[in-house]
């Protein structure tokens, strides 16, 4: 995992030193830059694959072509033997193998790419530019005075002076001759094709058995360990890289209300870790610390919308701890936008479930994926996510949403179809296979987090931070509390000014669209809550 920034048109050594300044965090092991008459390429690398050699910038041995690269390509190893015997490698490292591929088959060579990936690359006058397809890796650019420049944050961006930022999308790649090329797109629905529960579970277990275990990916000496909150996603996860890693360490968060009562995550974790037999931390936070930790949440993750910055803080604490004691951390991103995990989507029309987990499948890298990666990032420390795998992706696309959400021991389920094929197998007790969802910020004990926060924010205060900033989305005190910390980090002349509208995202429309996927979901997991605890009554 690295930091990448550069420029196209100009050899700017200088600006492009000042956009690698912002990005030592992402890479701490290493530094280097490489230009040309009219490029420069700058990384910073956090070193995991070929530590000992595979420094970047990687030029190739005629000097005219380099290339850059921010991720892992799980499946350089079987495209390095196909290339050995027509190309000279001076790596091992994963990154070279998209040069030489490059040489091989030209811009289209990120088809055969299994990974996620921002990179750039420059061959003589010529340049390409790619991002993974559902956009895991971020990547920026953006032009002054008719040059391009390009980085994966943000905040480094606003040292090259360009009047607009830009997302480059995911799935797609770019170069002088073709402009924006689409690769990969989220497949299209065809949930008629695997009604049969028993051959489907067969075919969710394997793809995402492989999906994990080629995401252990590193140099023997780089630790590899796994979130584990207790709940199902990260559970799952953990276990299978447990079959493969002896000792695997796994992490939880979670707080200790005034009964000193601990958070169900932490509970569940316990008996996640022992089953599978983890090295196994916690960490519990204090609401001081929630306190300290929010303006570094907000500056980092670039972004002031409540739902992120909720979210970021237990992740924030995750990967503080973990970064103590591995370099790479699997988590259970994206399994309930593959497998319609949202509480709201229980009550959806059957007939769209489908389409809306596709649309939220392909919104992914501005949210979960945006939070993860910051945090994860801002401690150096790599995140993987094997639901978000291509072919788990696919493979999603054809399962019926009457496998996703169906009746469980007389309830509607989430996630029905993962569950069942991990049932009756070894990884799992039932009781975490079958654990009722919670969101993350609910399992970690701090949902209340957001009414300390609108706390803080005076009515008055309140109204003139919407009347003084009408472009921005503040529609609650949370918000305009979450907003003035990031003016602080970001003033209005800032490139981060216009933040929510950078990307061409609209976090509050987001929101609607689902419903409220995260205050609907603690409204609705407190009242069956509730309801439960009746029952036991």
């Amino acid at each position: 995992m690295c930091g990448i920034a550069g420029c196209f048109g100009i050899k700017d050594e200088k600006t492009i030193n000042k956009m690698l300044d912002a990005l030592g965090h992402r890479g701490p092991n290493d530094r280097g830059i490489h230009s040309g008459e009219k490029y420069v390429l700058g990384h910073t690398r956090l070193s995991i694959v070929d530590v000992a050699t595979g420094k970047q910038p990687i030029v190739a041995c005629d000097g005219r072509k380099a290339v850059i690269s921010n991720g892992e390509i799980y499946n350089f190893r079987k495209l390095r033997m196909k290339l050995l015997p027509n190309y000279r490698f001076t790596t091992r490292s994963d990154a070279e193998v998209i040069l030489h591929l490059f040489q091989e088959k030209g811009a289209a060579c990120v088809k055969e790419l299994d990974g996620m990936f921002a990179f750039a690359l420059v061959d003589g006058d010529n340049f390409l530019l790619a991002r993974d397809p559902i956009g895991i890796k971020p990547l920026y650019y953006g032009y002054h005075k008719g040059n391009m420049y390009f980085t994966s944050e943000l905040g480094a961006m606003s040292m090259a002076g360009v009047d607009e930022v830009h997302e480059f999308p995911a799935g797609y790649y770019y170069t002088p001759a073709e402009g924006f090329v689409q690769f990969y797109k989220v497949p299209e629905i065809e949930d008629h094709l695997l009604t049969d529960i028993e051959p489907t579970c067969d075919l969710i277990r394997n793809t995402f058995i492989a999906a994990v275990k080629k995401r252990l990916l590193a140099d023997p000496e780089v630790p590899v360990g796994s979130f584990c909150s207790g709940g199902l996603d990260s559970s799952l996860v953990a276990a299978i890289a447990a079959d493969e890693i002896p000792n695997l360490h796994t992490f939880v968060v979670g707080m200790e209300d005034e009964n000193g009562d601990l958070s169900d995550d932490v509970k569940a974790a316990r008996i996640a870790s022992k089953h599978i037999g983890s090295t196994h931390h916690e960490l519990l936070f204090t609401e001081d610390e929630y306190y300290e930790a929010l303006p570094i949440v907000i500056n980092k993750l670039e972004s002031y919308d409540p739902s992120l910055v909720r979210c970021a803080i237990p992740c924030y604490f995750t990967c503080k701890m973990a970064a103590d004691y591995v370099t790479v951390v699997l988590t259970g991103e994206g399994a309930d936008e593959l497998f319609t995990g949202y509480h709201y989507m229980k009550n959806f029309p059957v007939d769209k479930l489908n389409l809306e987990a596709r649309r939220c499948i392909g919104n992914l890298h501005n949210i979960n994926l945006q939070r993860a990666d910051r945090m994860g990032m801002f401690f150096s420390l790599e995140l993987r996510v094997p639901f978000l795998d291509v072919a788990m992706v696919d493979l999603s696309m054809k399962i019926p949403p009457e496998l996703k959400i169906r009746e469980h021991n007389g309830a509607k389920i989430e996630k029905w179809i993962f569950r069942k094929a991990f049932e009756n197998t070894h990884y799992l007790p039932d009781e975490i296979l079958w654990r009722y969802k919670v969101q993350y910020t609910q399992g970690a004990g701090c949902e209340d987090l957001g009414e300390l926060a609108a706390k803080q924010m005076g009515d008055d205060e309140y109204e003139r931070i919407k009347a003084q900033n009408p472009k921005a989305t503040i529609n609650s005190k949370e918000a305009a509390y979450y907003f003035k910390i990031f003016r602080k980090y970001h003033p209005q002349d800032s490139i981060l000014g216009s933040i929510g509208i950078w990307t061409g995202f609209d976090f509050a429309e987001e929101r609607e669209k689902v419903r409220g996927t995260v205050d609907g979901d603690l409204k609705h997991d407190r009242s069956e809550k509730g309801e439960k605890e009746k029952k036991v009554a």
